[in-house]
């Protein structure tokens, strides 16, 4: 693949992550680089909704797990969290799906790569869910809110999905989450988007995440070895960003 999976853009070093965080006033805990993985698989395990820069920047409209935003897909809540808090955009709109790659045909039927999240699939049939006669009498938003299957985040109406299988030669990091992640739920996939609100290009540089971060309600942010955790970063310096980013 001689994209290289799109990761070609600039990549920061945990010196400048540190000096640029430190400069805008940021409150971060450092861990070992080995713990980002297991640390940050916990966190979204537990229904957090993560910023996650790591490594060089995709070259392109895809986040492809070096400038995105990850959920749980598990989560009923998630698609609509993301979508109205995050994101700034309809509650009903889907997300895609991060699969390692090994695990793709167990939860949908494609058999071939999607590196760059262009194919679409269906979630295979068992991990479907049918709907009530009493969900099927919904009408509008609340029948589009009813839950799909047992990834509910990243499956559309019709069941299907735009998916990104991981490949550990490719981005070895984003790999080793999703796995850590199936260690603690059982579930290689994660919620994939863009880490940018409407309106504005994925974030580039450590300072471009922060200032997201800072202006959505965005749990945490996992920037090198570096995570800053919502609730203890500055009032003030959240009252800034909440007034500047303002979405299209």
């Amino acid at each position: 693949d001689d994209m290289k999976g799109s990761y070609l853009g600039p990549s920061y070093t945990d010196s400048l992550i540190k000096a640029e965080l430190e400069n805008m006033g940021a409150i971060f805990t450092k861990i070992p680089m080995g713990e980002v993985a297991t640390t940050t698989a916990n966190l979204l395990a537990e229904n957090n909704a993560i910023g996650w820069f790591q490594g060089r920047m995709e070259f392109g409209p895809r986040a492809l797990g070096s400038r995105s935003i990850l959920a749980d897909p598990r989560s009923d809540t998630t698609q609509k969290k993301l979508n109205l808090k995050v994101k700034y955009r309809e509650s009903f709109r889907p997300f895609a799906p991060s699969i390692m790659r090994e695990h793709l045909s167990d939860w949908f039927e494609l058999e071939r790569d999607s590196p760059y999240m262009l194919l679409v699939a269906n979630v295979r049939k068992e991990l479907r869910k049918k709907m009530t006669d009493q969900e099927e009498n919904l009408f509008g938003i609340d029948k589009l809110n009813v839950s799909r299957s047992s990834i509910p985040a990243v499956t559309h109406v019709d069941y299907s999905a735009r998916i990104q299988t991981v490949h550990q030669e490719t981005n070895p990091l984003y790999h080793s989450l999703l796995k850590e992640f199936q260690k603690i739920t059982g579930c290689p996939i994660l919620v994939n988007t863009s880490f940018n609100v409407r309106g504005e290009p994925i974030v580039c540089t450590p300072s471009d995440a922060f200032r997201c971060f800072m202006g959505t309600d965005l749990d945490l942010l996992v920037i090198g070895n570096f995570v800053l955790d919502k609730r203890h970063q500055s009032p003030n310096l959240l009252n800034k960003y909440a007034t500047e980013l303002v979405p299209d």
